[in-house]
């Protein structure tokens, strides 16, 4: 199984912005800290903000922070609304031309195998993952960098 390059800029986004509690972050700020693309993060930016697990404030002085506590966001949650699909194998699309489908025991075993991925992801939080002495902000971004690779 292999998440998209989405969901890791999610998941960092997260840990940046839970990192840095005390103080609103900017999309060009944490693009920097992960030498990232800061288009790809205002897309996922926008949509974790729809979501409601981000607060962004627009204008001079703006940026973001998240709208939740780390403990109330569920990875698997972030898993399963940032990835675009779960098509693992042919026949988990609408799109599926496979032949022997009638005949396959794949799919189950597949349709396991996922939701066991998804449970695992459920057991945790973005407070899980939080690495204890994480760096102040007061820190320097080198050293949060470091932290957060």
């Amino acid at each position: 199984m292999r998440l998209t390059v989405r969901t890791d800029y999610a998941f960092r986004m997260l840990l940046y912005l839970a990192v840095h509690s005390d103080r609103l972050c900017t999309i060009k700020e944490i693009a920097d800290a992960y030498h990232i693309s800061e288009p790809h993060l205002m897309k996922i930016t926008h949509q974790l903000g729809q979501l409601e697990w981000i607060e962004t404030i627009r204008g001079k002085g703006g940026g973001m922070k998240l709208a939740k506590k780390p403990e109330e966001i569920c990875l698997a949650e972030v898993v399963k609304t940032v990835e675009p699909d779960f098509h693992l194998v042919e026949c988990f699309s609408s799109d599926n031309t496979c032949s022997i489908g009638a005949y396959c025991g794949l799919t189950g075993i597949m349709h396991e195998a996922l939701d066991a991925f998804i449970s695992c992801f459920a057991k945790y939080t973005l407070a899980d993952i939080l690495k204890s002495g994480m760096p102040s902000s007061d820190d320097s971004l080198e050293k949060i960098v470091n932290f957060m690779k």
